[in-house]
């Protein structure tokens, strides 16, 4: 015999009554599949998720979730869904863009408009046939929105910024449930609030993009065995000091699994990497590696490649990962300093651990940027711990906390936003000066609290 499931009452049924079967709610049976991000280490259980397929969609969510008292949360793939560990959900609404995926390109003006649940993939494999590419992060399946709002890290950081200054205008469902264009010739102040405080100013549902005119570009990684991670780590520190802002790179240790799906020079392995892009010529690029390729590692995949390529080049995990991270901008990078990266490195728990080479024009303010449109400091730490069950997380986070408790003395005054994936991470920084402008925007904006950002402001 079959036992219905219990009446639904409450916000939850004035959902199901506004919205039909475009919410998900506790007793559906989608609900345990809809829930998750991609960090699987994170237990949300939100009231209800909403899969929208078009702007409209998303206005009709947030003004019935509005209409019931209730919170909304925007995600497209929930990479962010750490920074919001244990949060209270039972009063949100998880507005899935996941569903409102595309990208048209303009290759004459040079630019993207990117739907709001595309990923980089989505927006690499339409700029490549036109010679362009984009300020994409490291790994290919991330919402371009959420990365490229809350600033955004990528290989051309150096030269080009943060990938925040690239977004030119934004569609976006307000609290109130409108339907808004954002840019600097309309609702200048939503656009600038937008560029730094993302989720929690609006739901956007397309953003456009300029794009970067590179058909290819020198990247690669150089690998060693981690019983060389000091030698590797001071003499990447050296390098860095003197680097052109042509160059972006990344130094790891990494304590790989014996996994069938690594390469087998890879996996069960310790390894220290150096990865990234230098925008010089094939002959230029090649003498600044130099003092790198003179320690002789046993992988170089440097070369010119397609830009599209780039994006593989950091490994990052394609499957969704249980994981706990933490990090710290560094103003500087001393020999002591490397001594602490390499030392928290070997720490039990620890998966990766990772210094990317930030400074150049990623710390300059831009011109007419939003509320974030740099960062203060030279070196951006970050610690990865695997927490494959619950019961796992606590010590990961005692683990990842710890290392990058060593890097103190040395720590900047910035925060890069899509590097905080834990709860309790003070953000203020982020936004500096424009910290008070946008809270009173916030409150303008959002006067009820209803947009839960990952970033709460």
């Amino acid at each position: 015999m079959t036992i219905p499931a219990p009446p639904i009452d409450g916000p939850a049924a004035a959902l199901r009554a506004a919205l039909a079967d475009r919410v998900v709610l506790a007793d559906d049976v989608e609900y345990d599949t809809a829930r998750l991000p991609w960090n699987r280490s994170v237990d949300r259980r939100p009231l209800a998720v909403a899969w929208p397929q078009s702007a409209e969609d998303v206005v009709g969510i947030v003004r019935a979730a509005g209409s019931a008292g209730l919170r909304v949360m925007a995600q497209s793939t929930g990479h962010a869904a750490g920074a919001l560990r244990g949060a209270d959900l039972s009063d949100t609404v998880i507005v899935d863009l996941s569903r409102l995926r595309g990208v048209s390109v303009d290759p004459d003006a040079r630019s993207a408009r990117v739907l709001g649940g595309s990923t980089w993939n989505d927006v690499l494999a339409a700029a490549a046939p036109h010679g362009l590419t984009a300020l994409h992060g490291s790994a290919g399946d991330v919402s371009v929105v959420g990365y490229a709002l809350n600033g955004g890290v990528s290989f051309y950081v150096r030269a080009h910024g943060l990938a925040v200054g690239s977004v030119t205008e934004a569609q976006v469902v307000t609290a109130g449930g409108a339907l808004v264009r954002a840019a600097a010739d309309e609702n200048p102040d939503l656009f600038w609030a937008l560029r730094g405080g993302a989720g929690s100013i609006g739901i956007v549902v397309s953003v456009r993009l300029e794009l970067l005119p590179y058909a290819d570009v020198f990247a690669g990684m150089l690998l060693w065995d981690a019983a060389r991670a000091a030698e590797v780590a001071h003499a990447w520190a050296r390098w860095t000091a003197d680097a052109p802002e042509s160059a972006t790179t990344v130094m790891r240790v990494l304590h790989l699994p014996p996994l069938p799906e690594l390469p087998p020079f890879l996996s069960g392995r310790s390894v220290v990497v150096i990865d990234g892009a230098i925008l010089e010529t094939d002959a230029v690029a090649s003498a600044l590696l130099e003092p790198l390729r003179a320690l002789a590692p046993e992988v170089d995949t440097f070369a010119r490649i397609p830009a599209p390529a780039l994006i593989g080049v950091h490994m990052d995990p394609t499957e969704p990962t249980p994981s706990v991270s933490a990090a710290t901008m560094l103003a500087e990078l001393p020999p002591e300093a490397v001594d602490a990266v390499v030392e928290a490195s070997g720490m039990p728990g620890m998966f990766i651990t990772e210094l990317r080479h930030l400074g150049g024009a990623a710390a300059r303010p831009v011109a007419g940027g939003g509320a974030v449109s740099s960062v203060a400091g030279e070196y951006v730490a970050h610690a990865v711990a695997v927490a494959p069950v619950a019961d796992a997380v606590p010590g990961a986070e005692q683990a990842v906390r710890a290392g990058m408790a060593r890097l103190a003395p040395w720590r900047s005054t910035g925060v890069a936003l899509t590097f905080v994936d834990e709860p309790g991470t003070d953000r203020a920084p982020a936004f500096g000066e424009g910290l008070v402008r946008l809270r009173e925007l916030k409150r303008a904006l959002d006067p009820n609290g209803m947009l839960l950002g990952a970033h709460p402001i």
